[in-house]
This record gives structure tokens, C-alpha cells and sequence, in this order.
């Protein structure tokens, strides 16, 4: 009998297994292109992937493919979900130059100050500015990091004059603008390339946030580092969490609303603050390698806010060009992230 108990047991267990396994109603596939142990997916994708599932009861599946291990290439992300390769990707809107003209805005040098919680709140406070940019998918989530400092592989720069020339790996197209204001060389390129270009020479410093100090190994590339007064930074990049609008509008009712429900104004919030506190281990990182982070003193900073506003300047004037009210949206903009700062 004890046997048999036993036996029954474990059947019992290995049927209430089964079910659980097969309780899932829906899996969605997530695809982007750092590493496993980057913020990305560890403060960001992950805790999503299980809230989602445990208000589902089970009913939907989170699988997380990072390192672009779906294949293809960072740039073609975007591409991916809006075609329906995959069900939802974590991307830049900078690897598709001139998709998003208006979510541009908040990458802006002077607009986008150094904290992503108040950046990210003027995303959602004007969105339907920018909503236009995102018809073609189901937009979870518009955020931005901390901002770009300037990392330098051994030049020490304490003002314009000494970026004149130097080789620097740009984000995004307004990365690029911004090097150029700077008369620097901008070189763009995906984030995973750029430590092999860093120790090849290939450039000689890069715009990227501390947050990528410990999953890219900057610490062990760079000597300097480069912030405005008051830690703030040279613009931004965006990011987008966006679903397939196909695969969204498929679902049932009930599991769009658990989509919906897992998405807004706190989940903004909560990346925000998740943003700020990740440039806190790579500042560490760099300090404690012997590098040095730098900070502008108010003339310095001056030259590079003109460099800046030359930038914002130049986005209005292509953005009107579009049919867009370019000073509309970076006045918008502007008003939102001085509103949620503190």
C-alpha cells in the first residue's frame, strides 16, 4: 500500500505538472540586443515577463531572447516586430533613422536634462504628440536612460576645444548633430560593437550611459569620463518596448487588458528610477578602475549648452520641414521634463 501510495503520488504530481506546463494560452516572444545581464532585462524585461504571468494566472508565457539570439541585427529590431518575425522587441529608435521624427524631441542636448524618471514622465504626459510615430505597432513602453556622458579611451577633455577632432561612437542621429556642433568625428555604430572599437583604436571615446559600464567592460576601455554641472548629460537616447499590433489585437479581451494593465504612467515611473540608479554601479566601476569622471564647470558648460541649443535649432528647422510644429513639440517637451523634475 505504501507503495502504491508512493506511486500514486508522484503521478499526481507529474499530471498537476503537466497541466501547469501546458496552462499557458498565449506565448510571446521578446528579442533584443544586449547581453542576458544587462538592466534591460534584468530590471526591466524580466520583472515585466512575470507580472504579466502572474496576472494572467498562467494564461500567458514571457520568453526572452537576448543578444539578438532570434537573428539579424540590432537595426533591424523595429523591422521585426512590425512584420510579426517576433512578438515584441526592446529597441532604439535611432537604429531606424527617420521613423520617429517626433519622439527625436526628447534625445534633444538641453531638453532631456540627466533624469530619465522626469523624461519619461513628459513622454507620457505628451504622448499623443508623438503617437503618430508609433502607428504601424502597439507601443508598451517610451523611455529614455540617464543620458549620454562622454566616455574617452585617454584624452582628458574638460572643454570643447579638446573634442575637436576626436573619433566618437554616436547613438543616434542626434548623437551625431551633437558631435558635429562639438567639431568632432562622429562614428556610429550598434552598442555591442563598440567595446571592440574602443580597444582597437577604431574610436577614441563613445556617448553612451554609465549604466553599460558593467555588462560592456568600460571601465577596463576608458580613463575618462565627461558630465555637465549637476551631473547632467549631452542628450539622450529613446527606447522603445513596442508588441506587434497584429498579435496585440488577437488576444482576448481579458488578456489585452492584462497587457494594458501592466503598462502607463507606474511602469514609466518605475523604469525611470530604475534608469537613474543603474549609472550608479558603472560610476563606481570607473572610479574604482582609476578612471576619472569630470565635470563641466559653468564656462565649459556654457559652450556646450551653445553647441546644444545649435542642435535643438536644427532638429526644429528639419522637423518643420516634415510638416511637423518642431517648436511646438521641443517647447512641449521642454515644459513636461521641467514639470516632473524635482
Amino acid at each position: 500500500m505504501k507503495k502504491f501510495f508512493g506511486l500514486s503520488l508522484m503521478a499526481a504530481f507529474a499530471i498537476g505538472g503537466a497541466i501547469a506546463a501546458q496552462a499557458a494560452e498565449v506565448t510571446l516572444t521578446v528579442h533584443h540586443f544586449l547581453s542576458p545581464k544587462a538592466p534591460a532585462q534584468t530590471k526591466m524585461l524580466e520583472p515585466w515577463a512575470q507580472r504579466v504571468s502572474e496576472a494572467s494566472n498562467g494564461r500567458i508565457e514571457v520568453k526572452i531572447f537576448p543578444s539578438m539570439s532570434l537573428g539579424g541585427k540590432p537595426p533591424e529590431l523595429y523591422q521585426q516586430v512590425r512584420d510579426g518575425v517576433v512578438d515584441i522587441v526592446w529597441t532604439l529608435p535611432g537604429y531606424t533613422p527617420g521613423v520617429f521624427p517626433r519622439t527625436e524631441v526628447f534625445e534633444l542636448p538641453t531638453v532631456h536634462k540627466g533624469d530619465a524618471r522626469a523624461t519619461n514622465a513628459a513622454i507620457q504626459e505628451i504622448f499623443p504628440m508623438i503617437a503618430e510615430d508609433f502607428k504601424d505597432v502597439k507601443p508598451l513602453l517610451v523611455h529614455v536612460h540617464a543620458g549620454n556622458a562622454l566616455h574617452t579611451t585617454s584624452k582628458k577633455v574638460t572643454s570643447l576645444a579638446d573634442v575637436k577632432g576626436m573619433k566618437i561612437r554616436t547613438p543616434s542621429r542626434t548623437g551625431g548633430w551633437i558631435l558635429e556642433e562639438w567639431s568632432a568625428d562622429p562614428v556610429g555604430m550598434p552598442l555591442p560593437d563598440l567595446p571592440q572599437s574602443l580597444s582597437k583604436g577604431v574610436v577614441e571615446g563613445a556617448l553612451v550611459p554609465f549604466e553599460i559600464f558593467p555588462p560592456m567592460k568600460l571601465a577596463e576601455l576608458t580613463k575618462y569620463s565627461l558630465v555637465g554641472g549637476n551631473n547632467e548629460r549631452f542628450g539622450t537616447s529613446t527606447f522603445l518596448f513596442a508588441m506587434n499590433k497584429d498579435r496585440y489585437n488577437k488576444l482576448p479581451d481579458d488578456l489585452k487588458k492584462v497587457i494594458d494593465d501592466s503598462i502607463g504612467a507606474a511602469f514609466s515611473e518605475e523604469m525611470g528610477v530604475a534608469w537613474n540608479d543603474v549609472e550608479k554601479p558603472g560610476e563606481g566601476m570607473q572610479e574604482k578602475s582609476g578612471g576619472e569622471i569630470i565635470e563641466l564647470d559653468a564656462d565649459a558648460k556654457a559652450a556646450f549648452d551653445t553647441a546644444g541649443e545649435k542642435v535643438v535649432a536644427k532638429w526644429i528647422e528639419e522637423a518643420n520641414s516634415r510638416g511637423i510644429d518642431g517648436k511646438k513639440l521641443v517647447e512641449e517637451a521642454r515644459k513636461a521634463v521641467a514639470h516632473h523634475s524635482n
